[in-house]
């Protein structure tokens, strides 16, 4: 059924970062999250709620996806690589254990409720280790150099080729100029997911679950370009479909 103006806006859950924050007279760890992934969401006609990293059983992650529409897993640290059976190599940043129990346990739950959900960069590499995938832990020692991460807080900008007849390719066309920052890739890819996009050089660039309402994830970072919201345009869809055959059930 075709999306209708009455249908209310979908709720996407967001992932977010914790932080050490400054504001005001506060320095305190914080619940952080650059607007524009926000931003990114209400463009696309969602409603964005906060899901911060916390203690969560695979049931607490279960009973908050059960309240979304949608889940976006958003970019940030590396992913522990004791998940995927490797020592950390020396480029490897220092693990964030809360945030990868509480986002391996989110999209676990998204799949099985057949939730609609969305990996942006490190969200695609959670992605790929919840299902059993690798990565390659330092880019450069791949390609050579840096350009995936030129500099610090400098986004690359790499040509990205999209394999047709895939969900991501009816979203976004056969390729796109993607905004990239990442040190790491998929290497072994997970169990069910599809490979989608790569750049030039054959990093892999976007996976998917053929098998999911909705389940694409992207290595690059569409949020940071407010020109395209054809990634979130097509989440929401999913996520106001979703939230119908809820109603109606």
């Amino acid at each position: 059924m075709a999306s209708s103006a009455s249908d209310p806006a979908p709720i996407i859950g967001v992932t977010t970062y914790l932080e050490r924050a400054q504001t005001g007279v506060w320095d305190v760890q914080a619940s952080f999250l650059p607007k524009v992934y926000i931003d990114a969401v209400t463009d696309a006609g969602g409603i964005a709620v906060l899901l911060p990293p916390q203690p969560g059983s695979p049931e607490a992650a279960a009973a908050v996806v059960g309240r979304l529409d949608g889940l976006i897993v958003s970019g940030g640290a590396d992913v522990d690589p004791a998940l995927y059976g490797q020592a950390a190599h020396p480029r490897t940043g220092a693990p964030r254990v809360d945030r990868d129990a509480w986002e391996t346990a989110l999209l676990l739950a998204a799949a099985a409720a057949d939730v609609p959900y969305l990996g942006i960069c490190r969200g695609a590499q959670v992605l790929n280790v919840a299902r059993g995938g690798t990565l390659h832990q330092h880019l450069p020692d791949l390609v050579g150099d840096e350009r995936y991460q030129p500099g610090v807080a400098q986004f690359g900008t790499e040509p990205v080729s999209v394999d047709a007849g895939t969900a991501l390719a009816a979203l976004i066309g056969d390729g796109v100029d993607a905004r990239v920052y990442h040190h790491q890739a998929i290497d072994a890819v997970g169990e069910g997911l599809l490979v989608t996009a790569r750049s030039a050089d054959g990093v892999i660039e976007a996976i998917e679950d053929p098998d999911a309402r909705f389940g694409v994830a992207v290595q690059w970072h569409p949020e940071e370009d407010a020109t395209d919201r054809r990634l979130f345009a097509g989440l929401v869809a999913a996520a106001q479909a979703f939230a119908r055959q809820k109603q109606e059930h």
